[in-house]
């Protein structure tokens, strides 16, 4: 007795701890699904495109509260971008914005007529038009760094018509449509991304930074290090200098530099200076086709999508943790990142809103279309069955001219 109690104990043990391996599997499969499945399924460089039909994108916020008010004109971004013509898609890169991976998005993951032809190896794609070998984009994946190393809306506006006349001197014949794009980041996070890229060596000095015909003397953009680069430098160091381009870059690569005397500090009062770069660069930013934003992924898919008439393969995806997210700063040197960087500060806010305005503006309109389409279709559904029976046309008959002509006019 003694042992079958023993023995079923025993039994009773092994199948308690095999039902709590198996309730344990299925507990850390749904947590890891919930982590990594969407991204798995949807995501993948490798992955299955959704169907066309499976809404991803986020629904509007019914609360958004608007900070600045703008007209229509200003949201409506419907395009009609004519890539068998001669329309040329800009993408104005600023560094540290998420611009490398939506750069790889517009060669690679855009459903076209003809592909981008993008070779293992080699740095650049080749992307023509369907009907002729013509580049329809200008970028660093594209055409590489034609107009100098990240070059911003002062060298790029005055650059790339010249570039492409030469590369396809052929098309001289019609003028170019020029649509600038751009992505913008909040600056705090993109600061310290730009900090932890030049503590590992980076320095972008061969960027041309031209300006009115010339690049800034020495003087009027003095270094901020000795050396090849600087490699090891403490973010204390990193905002101690005053010369440093990471101050404010999205304002200063987005607008007119030509207003202000370029590089030239001495051109006009600082406090004018500013101001007038601030709304160069708000004025440029609407005028663009499209921006769109690092933090918002799925709504910048949607909003490119919906400008341009194109779609993406594969959905983006939001991915939190980049190399600014892993530092750890405390809050005075947040207030130190945002003082160093009013002016940014200032236009993501503007940014944003304007971003937020237009896809809710075009969310509400899609909706609004489909509304109408579906009340369409009911009504036309209704009349179908409406029709007498008697005008209905009897099995195994083919219903004559007359006959049909007869039916429409009594309907």
């Amino acid at each position: 007795m003694r042992r079958r109690r023993a023995g079923g104990r025993t039994m009773v043990e092994h199948a308690s701890k095999f039902v709590l391996v198996v309730a344990g599997s299925v507990c850390f499969m749904l947590i890891l699904y919930q982590y990594a499945g969407p991204g798995l399924s949807l995501g993948a460089p490798g992955g299955r495109a959704p169907p066309d039909d499976l809404d991803l994108f986020p629904t509007p916020d019914p609360h958004y509260e608007k900070k600045y008010y703008f007209p229509v004109r200003e949201l409506e971004r419907s395009l009609r971008f004519d890539m068998k013509g001669d329309d040329v898609i800009v993408f104005l890169h600023i560094q540290k914005t998420g611009g490398t991976t939506f750069g790889r998005h517009l060669v690679q993951n855009v459903r076209l007529e003809v592909p981008c032809d993008c070779r293992p190896g080699q740095k650049k794609c080749t992307c023509y038009r369907p009907n002729r070998r013509e580049t329809w984009l200008f970028s660093r994946f594209s055409t590489g760094w034609s107009c100098g190393l990240h070059a911003d809306w002062t060298e790029l506006t005055n650059c790339v018509p010249g570039v492409l006349d030469r590369r396809d001197p052929a098309a001289l014949r019609t003028p170019r449509k020029f649509y600038y794009i751009t992505l913008l980041r909040d600056p705090v996070s993109r600061y310290l991304s730009e900090w932890r890229h030049v503590q590992r060596g980076a320095t972008w000095k061969t960027s041309l930074h031209m300006c009115d015909g010339r690049t800034p003397t020495p003087e009027e953009l003095p270094p901020c290090y000795e050396g090849t680069d600087w490699s090891g430098c403490t973010l204390q160091e990193f905002m101690d200098c005053p010369y440093n381009l990471a101050n404010n870059r999205q304002v200063r690569m987005l607008a007119d530099l030509s207003l202000v005397g370029c590089y030239n500090l001495s051109f006009i009062p600082e406090g004018k200076r500013a101001q007038l770069l601030l709304e160069s660069a708000k004025k440029n930013l609407r005028g663009m086709a499209f921006f769109g934003l690092t933090e918002f992924q799925r709504k910048t898919q949607y909003l490119f999508e919906r400008t341009f008439n194109l779609k993406f393969i594969r959905p983006f995806m939001q991915y939190n943790s980049t190399r600014a997210g892993g530092v750890e700063v405390d809050e005075d040197t947040i207030r130190r990142i945002e003082e160093l960087n009013d002016l940014d500060m200032q236009l993501y806010d503007y940014a944003k809103d304007l971003f937020q305005q237009r896809y809710q503006y075009k969310r509400q309109l899609e909706r609004r279309e489909q509304r109408l389409r579906s009340r369409e279709e009911r009504l036309l559904h209704r009349a179908k069955e409406a029709l007498p029976r008697e005008e209905a046309e009897e099995p195994g008959r083919v219903p004559t001219e007359d006959y049909m002509s007869h039916i429409i006019e009594k309907w």
